[in-house]
């Protein structure tokens, strides 16, 4: 007897009062689908227990909880786990693999909001916007005035990592007339040439970026890759964006670099710890835009982010590799297989 494909949602999905946090047709699109049942995780824990991934056979992660060798013992059924991002640094991916699990995300979904953020950021800052705003509502009309922004022209925007979304980045940044440059160890001049990218090594990045915008992955080796000797190499008229995640950059330092003035301002997307405490100085400083891990959040995001990890469901369910998919030597491993195999003839 056939039975339906069971989907897991991690706790955090949920607000306080239980309301699903990410709107658009997650669940409309769950609902259409007659063969599968769903259901969110009890408790939102620090850690995935095998206790939370029982008789599921896929689960979609939202960034809080993490994913362990402990997430999966004994468990002999779980199939995938589904990102509605890019990032995975909370994934502990050779374990998923040894586990026979498959790890997916959605890079198509955030490349257009994120680039989108970046470029939201570089004109916020280089227009002092905010304190204008700020200074507008309050009635002090003469100070506005007073308060001249920085021309693009002729300024250069760096990133640090070009892939997904820096290549985006500069695709969007290319009618400001900046020059742009890069440090990516893993690509070549030709893969970023159509958006007139020079690739220098990290120090030259530092030294000559007016906006360095951090677009590259959270892992062992880009840890604190910004601290008080990278900060203290920048412009003292430059601006540092982050939209990746906060521990690249040592937090500390910046926090440091910011009040003392070795750079002129920042915008913080991410954060060491999310959420933030209310009493980090990051949150008080007249230099620096905060937002909370939240500018991808748009209407664009929400519809493609759900109709890609339903679309990675249904090639699953099809027998299909997945789009997506990170740990791809998994596919081929016998106890995946073997998993894949029982799961296609249960929901026949």
């Amino acid at each position: 007897m056939s039975r339906k494909a069971r989907i897991g949602f991690t706790r955090d999905f949920l607000d306080k009062d239980g309301n699903f946090i990410l709107p658009g047709p997650g669940l409309k699109l769950l609902d259409e689908m007659p063969n599968i049942e769903h259901q969110v995780f009890a408790e939102a824990l620090p850690e995935v227990t095998p206790q939370q991934i029982e008789g599921f056979d896929i689960v979609i992660s939202r960034g809080l909880p993490r994913w362990t060798e402990h997430s999966f013992i004994g468990n002999e059924q779980l199939l995938s786990i589904h990102r509605n991002g890019v990032g995975y640094d909370r994934i502990d991916v050779p374990a998923l693999t040894e586990a026979g699990v498959m790890l997916c995300i959605t890079p198509a979904a955030v490349r257009r909001p994120v680039a989108v953020a970046i470029l939201t950021f570089i004109l916020a800052l280089s227009t002092r916007l905010i304190t204008k705003h700020l200074l507008t509502r309050e009635g002090r009309w003469h100070e506005v005035a007073k308060l001249h922004g920085y021309g693009l022209v002729g300024k250069t925007l760096g990133s640090l990592g070009v892939g997904n979304i820096g290549h985006e980045m500069f695709k969007l940044a290319k009618p400001l007339g900046m020059r742009h440059i890069a440090h990516d160890p893993y690509i070549t001049e030709e893969v970023v040439a159509d958006v007139g990218v020079k690739l220098v090594d990290l120090d030259t990045l530092l030294a000559e970026s007016d906006f360095l915008s951090i677009s590259c992955p959270l892992n062992e080796r880009t840890h604190h890759l910004i601290g008080e000797k990278e900060l203290r190499r920048m412009k003292p008229t430059a601006f540092l964006i982050n939209t990746a995640r906060g521990a690249i950059v040592d937090e500390a330092a910046l926090i440091k670099a910011l009040r003392e003035g070795w750079i002129r301002g920042a915008a913080i997307d991410v954060f060491e710890q999310e959420p933030t405490p209310p009493d980090n100085p990051l949150l008080r400083l007249d230099n620096v835009i905060t937002t909370a891990h939240a500018m991808v959040f748009t209407d664009e995001f929400l519809s493609s982010v759900w109709e890609i990890v339903f679309r990675q469901i249904s090639q699953i369910m099809r027998g299909e590799v997945p789009e997506g998919l990170v740990n791809r030597e998994v596919w081929d491993k016998p106890k995946f297989q073997a998993k894949l195999k029982r799961f296609l003839e249960s929901i026949k």
